[in-house]
């Protein structure tokens, strides 16, 4: 028998951006299981929260909710307890324990943003830095953090950015088949420098769609043929080799696997 969609309901006194983070990387924990995701944002009163509730009770739900004022989250743990419902507090203890050890309260301002500091600046630079720099553009790569290397459609440019989001500047240079990289490529710090590679067969699947994108033609379908991929990424094999750089296999990764895994070799590679 089919397994019995669960329902995911997200709380909050904002727009639940918080918890449905968590949801989905719980839902991706349990890849066989159906879920249903429902959000019940900006709710202000004790009368908010029993309408959401009362759409729960009975059901195959869990709650995850993001309430700063501390009467809605007592009222909602009180609530979530009548009704037998399986509930997580988001922010409550977190609050409580920053509170405990900084000395400080906490201004319980719902969707509060995070203030305009150096980080936030900072992030931005790197964003708008793996823009200028992507794909091989420009001369950024002695400027670099990271410096990306690897052949069309291994997530060079969404792998910037969002290094560029953590706050890393990220340059990505294409290995092209036949074309030689940037001569600056041999001379940035090697420490910095990371290949990125994929199953053949992987990659294949991924050109096929992109080129029902671009239309079938002769060139386009050529882009997607297993002898060709293979010969590319030979060739990038061949250059990961010369630049003595570590390689990530990309297959089965997120984005955000592949970007910690690429911090963390090069954290290691600097330190070393």
């Amino acid at each position: 028998m089919p397994a019995i969609p669960v329902e995911l309901h997200v709380v909050s006194d904002a727009t639940g951006e918080t918890a449905a983070r968590l949801v989905q990387a719980l839902e991706a924990q349990f890849p066989d299981q159906e879920f249903v995701e429902i959000r019940h944002p900006r709710v202000e009163s004790e009368a908010d929260l029993q309408l959401a509730v009362n759409r729960m009770r009975g059901r195959p739900a869990v709650v995850v909710y993001t309430l700063v004022q501390p009467a809605l989250r007592e009222a909602m743990r009180t609530l979530c307890r009548r009704a037998r419902l399986h509930y997580c507090d988001l922010l409550g203890q977190p609050i409580e324990a920053v509170a405990r050890v900084s000395g400080m309260a906490a201004t319980m301002t719902p969707g509060s943003r995070p203030p305009l500091n150096t980080q936030y600046f900072k992030r931005m630079e790197a964003i708008e830095f793996a823009v200028r720099y992507d794909d091989g553009v420009g001369r950024g790569l002695h400027d670099a953090d990271i410096v990306l290397v690897g052949v069309s459609r291994t997530s060079k440019t969404p792998l910037s950015i969002y290094l560029g989001y953590l706050g890393y500047k990220a340059a990505n240079v294409p290995v092209v088949k036949g074309i030689e990289p940037p001569a600056e490529l041999y001379d940035v710090d090697p420490s910095t420098v990371v290949g990125l590679t994929i199953d053949p067969n992987r990659l294949a699947e991924i050109r096929r769609a992109r080129v029902r994108t671009m239309g079938g033609g002769a060139r386009n379908r050529q882009y997607a043929e297993l002898t060709e991929i293979y010969e590319e990424l030979d060739e990038a094999a061949k250059l990961h080799r010369r630049l003595g750089c570590p390689v990530i296999d990309i297959s089965e990764l997120s984005i955000e696997e592949t970007a910690h895994r690429v911090l963390r070799v090069v954290e290691e590679r600097t330190r070393a």
